[in-house]
């Protein structure tokens, strides 16, 4: 009796020892390549780090820690690889200096609007093209929240030609920039923090930042009254990345719950971001009616979409999987535009002509 006693009083105890409530905590931690505050970039990560709080019963932590923590907005891919951090939040162009290929997981000029891109990386070869270039940095990469059509930019002065943009002082990065730079176009990279004052100052003439949700925080329009319409940068994605090591060493139900999680707070983003420019172009149009939207004009445009190209090709002659990966993103994106086309932008076409919106 005695044996039996103590066999059971050891089988209980190691069944205590395994079951959920004294299971080992998980504790990670997530760099960010903006501020802990900046709304809706930095959304994301934090109400993923709530979600995984809550579905694993306080069992997994995630601590956000903002660029005002790690002092080191554009090092967050390398902190992730060397697992001095097990997850970031960035955007995947900023590694265009490491990869080329990197580009095409956030956005690229003239590229897919959200929707289309969103159904590239789930139903076409997105998402096997993102594993393929982030193997070699020991990550993975993960869509992490999308600002959409990006505004083309706040302008001190009118572009009316190509004439107009030489010698332009303008804050815009990634390939954009690059483009610019060819029209002839000073393209330069100045801190977030520095941008109004450097607009107010002349020391810039232009800047691009993202739309009126994240505009209005900055106070851009009070300076450059001429806010232009995007091209650049069509659906701007955000990225999560993990250290391959710690992601596989995660129970697999962790494993669901963070991949599922990433996947509900990057669409959130996008309907945040969404409301947000609603609610911003409103207060701008009341408090500041001689802001003037524009578009660019069609030579320009026409300009900026050659220009693209050109570099397009120059890197793809370069770059095998460039070639590849921009070959498919170009397939996958003509076959989606008829369908955008028929179901966005004939119904608003409609809408305007019929309601008279404007």
């Amino acid at each position: 009796m005695k044996k039996i006693f103590k066999s059971l009083m050891f089988v209980g105890a190691i069944a205590l020892l395994t079951t959920p409530a004294m299971a080992k905590k998980i504790r990670w931690r997530m760099a960010l390549s903006w501020p802990s505050n900046l709304t809706p970039l930095s959304s994301p990560p934090v109400k993923l780090a709530k979600l995984m709080k809550e579905m694993s019963d306080g069992k997994f932590i995630i601590k956000v820690e903002g660029a005002e923590k790690t002092k080191a907005a554009l090092g967050v891919l390398d902190m992730v690889k060397s697992g001095s951090y097990q997850m970031g939040h960035s955007g995947s162009y900023y590694w265009i200096g490491k990869d080329p290929n990197t580009v095409w997981f956030t956005t690229v000029p003239w590229g897919m609007t959200t929707a289309e891109q969103y159904a590239w990386f789930y139903y076409g070869n997105g998402m096997k093209y993102m594993k393929k270039v982030y193997d070699k940095f020991g990550v993975y990469s993960f869509p992490g929240g999308n600002t959409g059509v990006q505004m083309g930019g706040w302008f001190r002065k009118e572009i009316k030609s190509l004439n107009d943009l030489k010698g332009l002082k303008m804050r815009i990065p990634g390939f954009a920039g690059k483009v610019m730079a060819r029209l002839g176009v000073s393209v330069t990279n100045i801190p977030g923090g520095e941008l109004y004052t450097s607009l107010d100052r002349g020391t810039i003439d232009a800047l691009e930042w993202v739309g009126p949700g994240m505009d209005i925080k900055m106070g851009f329009y009070k300076v450059a009254p001429y806010y232009y319409t995007g091209w650049h940068e069509p659906a701007s994605e955000m990225q999560f990345l993990i250290n391959k090591k710690a992601f596989n060493k995660l129970p697999k139900k962790y494993k669901t719950m963070l991949v599922t999680g990433m996947k509900a707070v990057a669409a959130d983003m996008f309907i945040e971001n969404f409301a947000d420019s609603v609610t911003a172009w409103q207060k701008m149009k009341k408090e500041y009616p001689g802001i003037k939207v524009k578009t660019f004009p069609i030579p320009v445009l026409k300009a900026m979409k050659k220009a693209t190209d050109d570099i397009m090709n120059e890197y793809a002659s370069k770059n095998a999987l460039f070639k590849e990966i921009w070959t498919d993103y170009k397939a996958y994106q003509k076959k989606a535009r008829v369908w955008t086309m028929m179901s966005e932008y004939y119904y608003l076409k409609a809408s305007k002509e019929v309601e008279g919106v404007k």
